[in-house]
């Protein structure tokens, strides 16, 4: 039976390494995100390569949006075996004390709504033989650490690290939750910044390693999370 991956957040870095890998593997891949021209541009690389590809364009920010898109890439692929969310919501709430409401309200719309909506809609796809995945890609912001703490002050990324701590406690919960269905649920959290997505230095990560330990979570299926740093 065909497979495919849906990315949810495409863009140079990650998304783009991990559509390569997946789609290297076999899987049709579905590139979501909200710059159309940028949508069009990577499904022609990959379609180059040989790899089946389409471009849906979607806002994660937007349950009704993501849920479309759900749907339309069921449409034109067949049923989703993974769901990929490499979206985030930007640096929105630097400051979570000067920070307005609706700045802080951005955070979730992504890391947590966006997230969930399209999970639910994705979701008797992924329950289908014993093989979907929810694979969610993260950031170090988001640990527990008064170290990272200090660092995310010191940025005035707050908004950002709080959008990666709800992302990854969302992944334990839905872990929990979806194991009984069959869906594995993994986390990639990345400790670096990542080569070709701003500026970078000598620690930043290639994306390929990235991609490759999406890989390795779901193919193993027995770890929730892995770090890259």
């Amino acid at each position: 039976m065909p497979k495919t991956s849906m990315i949810v957040g495409f863009g140079p870095g990650t998304a783009t390494a991990v559509a390569e890998k997946f789609g290297g593997e076999g899987f049709s891949v579905a590139l979501i995100g909200r710059n159309e021209d940028r949508l069009k541009a990577g499904a022609s690389v990959l379609k180059a390569k040989g790899i089946n590809a389409i471009a849906v364009s979607a806002d994660a920010a937007d349950p009704a949006s993501i849920r479309a898109a759900v749907r339309s890439v069921r449409s034109q692929l067949g049923p989703i075996t993974i769901l990929h969310w490499n979206a985030y919501g930007g640096m929105e709430a630097g400051d979570l004390l000067t920070a307005d409401q609706a700045s802080i309200q951005k955070v979730f719309d992504v890391a947590v709504f966006g997230l969930l909506a399209a999970t639910d809609e994705a979701l008797p796809d992924l329950k289908q033989g014993g093989e979907g995945a929810l694979l969610i890609s993260n950031g170090a912001f988001g640990e527990v650490s008064p170290e990272i703490d200090e660092v995310v002050v010191g940025l005035h990324l707050m908004g950002l690290a709080l959008s990666s701590a709800a992302k990854h406690k969302l992944v334990g919960l839905l872990a929990k939750r979806l194991k009984g269905d069959g869906v594995y649920v993994g986390e990639v959290m990345v400790y670096h910044p990542i080569r070709g997505t701003g500026p970078t230095n000598d620690d930043s990560v290639d994306p390929s390693v990235i991609a490759e330990k999406h890989w390795e979570l779901y193919k193993a299926r027995n770890e929730t999370r892995a770090v890259v740093k």
